[in-house]
């Protein structure tokens, strides 16, 4: 039998109509964070949200704001909003906010809720690095062996959608799939909805997804994460500006 995750991006799978998966009516659990930056080894969390949008289309929608403990540069104020004054004044101490980020994640993973992340390797990485930063239990450790099933449409648009020239940011694909939000992006809420709104078009532009197993779309987002970033590597390696390599581990580093 053929599955979906034998096959590399623009590959056709053999048969359809594919039924859906129990997956697919949800629920769904969408994660995002702002930040300090971009180094998830030293960068921090000022923002997160965690968004459970339940079988009928009901979002319940968690919301945090953390003072991170350093200065946020203007760089990244500028594009989330958020001034370290604002952080010092009304944000929480990351301890408590933390844990309740990583408690609420993994009840819902542990419960069968598949995790939905635009770029979750960031996102995950840098809440793992947080976590262990004050002596907190990461995500892996609460659950014992790593995060999964994740969802990542960064990913699955690199992956599935590779021969499309142009920028991949959330804005984009918002964009090619006419999605409009709320509010702007760049806020963890409204980019988590988004992300969610995104991950519906991709499944009606790839239906076949539609009918595969979590844990082999899980495994699939895994091995293409892999190819993908062999090959950036391979090109970051012969190239004269000393970028370092990219993780090929997927959805976290050390996943």
């Amino acid at each position: 039998m053929t599955t979906y995750a034998e096959h590399d991006a623009g590959a056709r799978v053999p048969g359809g109509p594919w039924p859906d998966a129990s997956w697919v009516r949800g629920p769904l659990l969408g994660f995002d964070t702002e930040t300090t930056g971009l180094d998830v080894t030293h960068d921090r969390i000022v923002t997160a949200a965690l968004v459970l949008r339940a079988a009928d289309g009901t979002r319940t929608v968690r919301t945090w704001l953390l003072d991170p403990g350093v200065a946020i540069p203007v760089e990244a104020s500028d594009i989330h909003g958020i001034t370290t004054t604002d952080a010092r004044a009304h944000g929480r101490d990351p301890v408590g906010a933390l844990e309740e980020i990583a408690a609420i994640l993994v009840q819902q993973v542990r419960d069968g809720v598949p995790l939905v992340a635009y770029n979750a390797a960031f996102d995950l990485s840098l809440l793992d690095v947080e976590l262990a930063r004050y002596g907190l239990p990461t995500v892996p450790d609460r659950l014992g062996r790593p995060v999964s099933p994740v969802l990542d449409p960064l990913l699955l648009d690199r992956w599935l959608d590779g021969a499309r020239e142009g920028k991949r940011r959330l804005g984009d694909l918002c964009a090619l799939y006419g999605i409009e939000g709320d509010g702007d992006l760049h806020t963890a809420d409204v980019d988590v909805l988004a992300t969610l709104d995104v991950l519906d078009a991709q499944l009606v532009r790839h239906p076949h997804l539609r009918g595969v197993a979590l844990d082999a779309l899980h495994a699939a987002q895994a091995g293409a994460h892999r190819r993908w970033a062999e090959r950036v590597n391979a090109e970051r390696a012969a190239s004269p500006d000393g970028r370092p390599p990219t993780p090929t581990s997927w959805p976290a580093a050390g996943a």
